[in-house]
């Protein structure tokens, strides 16, 4: 059955007003199931497993948690109504993080932190108190930052969102679950409030009528398609330049990290003093493309091969040089002390030579940054939850 569409009207009177709307649940799943996997390539643990038909599909089995997480990038909507003080297009940085109950009969009461503390929820058995608040909020504003990024790509502001979160029936793990749709967000194309394509197009109608409603239809359709170019990417690629084969250990472990991001990897050997010539013109094989490239320099001894490199592209360059024990520090030397004029770095981690390269190709590309960004979420996720052990 096709899902309605409800909202309220602003006036003296709040007016509840409910229309269905045919295709609807079409629209809202094939919006929902492309954010979700979006999410989950990125490293956003949801309750999401795959698509199953145009207007179904299949998730983790969860108790919902009854509480509407909230985040905001601007003032606008019930925020304005319940700070008077505050205009229209605040902008709010860090994000804002609310919640709200759900409670139909109340229409949704915001709640304080401290309210959602002493409510002490008990969802599927499991105890809903600071820790597990504490994650949906940071699980809440790591997925708007996402998304913000990726609505970007197609010259989408993201104003607002609200997400929803479920206890698995399995495992008690809290998971971002329920569907997030057109009827999720604020959504202003070009960052123009008279553009928007979301709910609240429906919920500002002064009257309903098929022609009204077959715009929004359209609204809805027009982000359904949308949402699956902002999953597409071109995340750029690196290329390792090693001076001798007996580096490809080292630079095997580079790579693995940087596939991690879905980044694609060229491994080349060529030696700055003795190939130089060869060294140059693969250089220039790969400026020819016009293409994102981050440049990884892998030699030991005197690191010539990372300082040329970088004299002749504009390309980034970071050496990475495979330290010995025998010269090491007096290898290393070679990659800092560089001549003037030269911007390579030196980082000495293969993982974090591959991270830094991916941060750079981040700038280009909005899931990179995402898988980033969620990386950096859950690192922060497990040292909570390490945390909460403790204080148990």
């Amino acid at each position: 059955r096709d899902i309605g569409v409800t909202g309220v009207q602003t006036c003296a009177l709040p007016i509840s007003r409910r229309n269905d709307m045919i295709g609807k649940s079409k629209f809202s799943n094939a919006t929902t199931s492309a954010i979700f996997e979006l999410l989950n390539t990125c490293g956003i643990k949801t309750h999401f497993i795959r698509r199953a038909s145009e207007d179904s599909f299949i998730g983790v089995r969860c108790e919902m948690i009854p509480l509407e997480v909230v985040t905001r990038r601007l003032a606008t909507g019930s925020f304005l109504k319940r700070f008077p003080g505050v205009k229209e297009g605040y902008r709010f940085s860090p994000l804002k993080l609310e919640m709200f109950f759900k409670d139909d009969a109340q229409h949704d009461p915001f709640w304080s932190y401290e309210q959602c503390v002493e409510a002490e929820l008990n969802i599927g058995g499991k105890k809903i108190g600071k820790y597990e608040l504490d994650l949906m909020g940071e699980v809440a504003i790591a997925t708007f930052e996402i998304l913000e990024k990726a609505w970007q790509t197609v010259d989408c502001s993201l104003i607002d969102m609200k997400v929803e979160f479920g206890v698995n029936t399995k495992t008690g793990e809290v998971l971002l679950a329920d569907v997030i749709d057109n009827d999720s967000w604020r959504l202003w194309p070009s960052g123009d409030r008279r553009l928007m394509r979301d709910k609240q197009v429906y919920r500002e109608l002064p009257e309903v009528t098929p022609e009204a409603l077959e715009q929004i239809k359209r609204n809805y359709e027009w982000v359904a398609n949308q949402v699956q170019a902002v999953t597409k990417h071109t995340p750029g690629r690196a290329v390792i330049f090693m001076g001798s084969p007996s580096d490809m250990e080292h630079c095997k472990k580079i790579e693995s990290t940087l596939k991690a991001f879905n980044i694609p990897v060229d491994l080349r050997v060529t030696s700055a003093h003795k190939g130089t010539a060869d060294t140059i013109k693969a250089l220039r094989w790969y400026e020819s493309h016009a293409f994102p490239t981050v440049v990884i320099a892998v030699a030991g001894r005197s690191n010539g091969l990372g300082p040329v490199l970088s004299g002749n592209t504009a390309y980034p360059v970071i050496n990475c040089p495979p330290v010995k024990a025998d010269w090491g520090a007096e290898d290393i030397w070679s990659s800092l002390r560089l001549p003037s004029g030269l911007g390579c770095a030196t980082v000495l981690s293969p993982e974090a030579a591959a991270l830094a390269a991916a941060q750079i190709l981040a700038l280009n590309d909005h899931i990179v940054w995402g898988k980033l960004r969620a990386k950096r979420l859950n690192t922060q996720l497990s040292l909570m939850a390490e945390d909460n052990k403790l204080r148990q």
